[in-house]
């Protein structure tokens, strides 16, 4: 997408909520879960590879990682031709939108490029961490604890 190439914010819709996106490039490697899940509301926070911008990071030294399922954001993303950040389109503190006009009731003019999805689901995508064989959930979301560990072959 010609916007998030010239370094543009773009709100678009995802399996859930709308997404606030840039381009975010890197060549994290994804494989266990990505495997099972992705596409999909599944966002796995990895180890991020050394000289990984700390905006991405927080300084945290990880970084979450998703494929969406959603059709058009994954266009977004195939029309960048590389990876997007895309944090919920909604300030600190306020509900995540389901609706184009309450992500533009937020952001007004500071985004570019808004696509409209129609009204979505809502509810959040699961964030696990994983390291190793190991698989911890931070945030309850849409892919259950239980299909997890079973992908892992664990209980």
């Amino acid at each position: 997408m010609r916007a998030l190439a010239r370094g543009k914010l773009v709100v678009f819709p995802t399996e859930t909520l709308y997404g606030l996106g840039a381009d975010a490039r890197s060549d994290v490697a994804v494989e266990l879960l990505a495997a099972r899940f992705w596409p999909g509301p599944l966002t796995l926070v990895l180890r991020a590879r050394p000289g990984l911008s700390a905006a991405l990071t927080a300084g945290s030294g990880t970084i979450g990682v998703r494929a969406p399922g959603h059709p058009t954001a994954a266009a977004i993303v195939d029309g960048l031709g590389g990876p997007v950040t895309a944090p919920s389109a909604n300030p600190p503190g306020a509900a995540p939108p389901r609706r184009l006009d309450e992500a533009r009731a937020y952001f007004g003019d500071g985004v570019d490029v808004y696509v409209d999805g129609g009204e979505l689901p809502g509810g959040a995508s699961t964030v696990a961490s994983v390291e190793g064989d190991e698989v911890r959930v931070l945030r309850a979301g849409a892919v259950s604890e239980a299909a997890l560990r079973a992908a892992l072959g664990g209980e």
